[in-house]
């Protein structure tokens, strides 16, 4: 599995109509889902929350959970539905999970999440991975790190994707536990200097190439989380600079792309919304970038759109001075 870059797990944003549309830009980066929970998928509709486009592939599966047993039972369940990796979620900060005791707050119990982990392992032949939080409320001191990952690591887990910031349990939003919190890449650097032989994934503020390639140097690999999803054509930098691809697409190509998958989601029941809302940060930075905004917001991203104005979207790229921008980027 290539892990030197992928994309965050992120609510209400990385679900499969995103995934598709990131996957037109770039080949090689890896995808992950929205945190699905485990009792949801043992007693929910399996084929609404797990079911994907082959297209996407390589995707992986992120679960929230703290029961052994059915956190084993979804990772069994995911691996039938074709993903490639089951990663464990101990580093979301809410208070809604926390109540439902998983991410962050498992990281005050170690025995629990290694246990997890264990039958998680037995249920399934995919890479099972973690991502977490580099400490908690006031517990932050590199050592309590450091004792979290050992106890995971004997359990034959491999990768370790660090969000390089503590979580305020309880005291921010998730949205302020996303920035308040200073970033300490220093303690992954060093968690890759105690583990040399285990894969330390970096993620936590990182915008651009530029900051990709020295951590590269450093880690293992990097996840990017908000700048993929507002600055999605990033990843087509990525794919040129850090996986070496040539053929690159266009943005404007990209839309072009994106039109069957469209057509073909309008009638299997999907909303128009549901999945151009994905592209309104393409043509950030290009000119014309807040007339695409705009048009789609208007047009294409409330609720009852116009399925009909996907067939007029490449005319309302070609003739309002965004086509120019994307041709000489691409």
């Amino acid at each position: 599995m290539n892990r030197k870059v992928s994309v965050a797990p992120m609510m209400d944003c990385t679900d499969r109509h995103e995934r598709y549309f990131l996957r037109l830009i770039s080949k090689n980066t890896l995808l992950y889902t929205e945190m699905v929970v485990d009792e949801a998928i043992n007693r929910g509709d399996k084929k609404r929350l797990l079911q994907f486009n082959i297209n996407e592939k390589p995707v992986a599966l992120q679960l929230g959970g703290s029961s052994p047993k059915l956190l084993a039972e979804a990772s069994k369940i995911g691996e039938d539905f074709g993903y490639d990796e089951i990663n464990l979620n101990l580093g979301c900060p809410s208070k809604k999970v926390e109540k439902s005791k998983f991410g962050a707050c498992l990281m005050k119990e170690p025995n629990l999440v290694a246990d997890c982990l264990s039958k998680m392992q037995a249920s399934t032949n995919l890479p099972v991975t973690i991502k977490t939080r580099i400490g908690y409320d006031n517990v932050e001191d590199y050592e309590n790190l450091h004792n979290f990952i050992t106890t995971l690591k004997s359990t034959g887990i491999k990768t370790f994707i660090i969000h390089a910031r503590k979580a305020m349990l309880g005291k921010f939003t998730p949205k302020q536990n996303l920035n308040i919190p200073p970033l300490k890449y220093e303690y992954v650097y060093k968690l890759k200097k105690d583990f040399p032989n285990e894969e330390i994934i970096i993620n936590g503020g990182i915008t651009s190439v530029d900051q990709i390639k020295p951590l590269l140097q450093k880690t293992d690999g990097v996840m990017i989380g908000r700048a993929a999803y507002h600055t999605p054509y990033m990843l087509a930098d990525i794919e040129k600079e850090i996986f070496g691809t040539e053929n690159v697409l266009s943005r404007q190509d990209i839309i072009e792309q994106l039109i069957p998958y469209v057509k073909d989601e309008i009638k299997k029941g999907t909303r128009l919304n549901q999945i151009m809302r994905h592209t309104i940060g393409l043509f950030h930075g290009q000119t014309g970038a807040s007339y695409w905004k705009r048009y789609l917001s208007e047009n294409m991203c409330v609720r009852d759109a116009d399925v009909k104005k996907i067939d007029h979207i490449m005319d309302k790229i070609k003739y309002n001075n965004i086509v120019t921008s994307v041709g000489q980027s691409a």
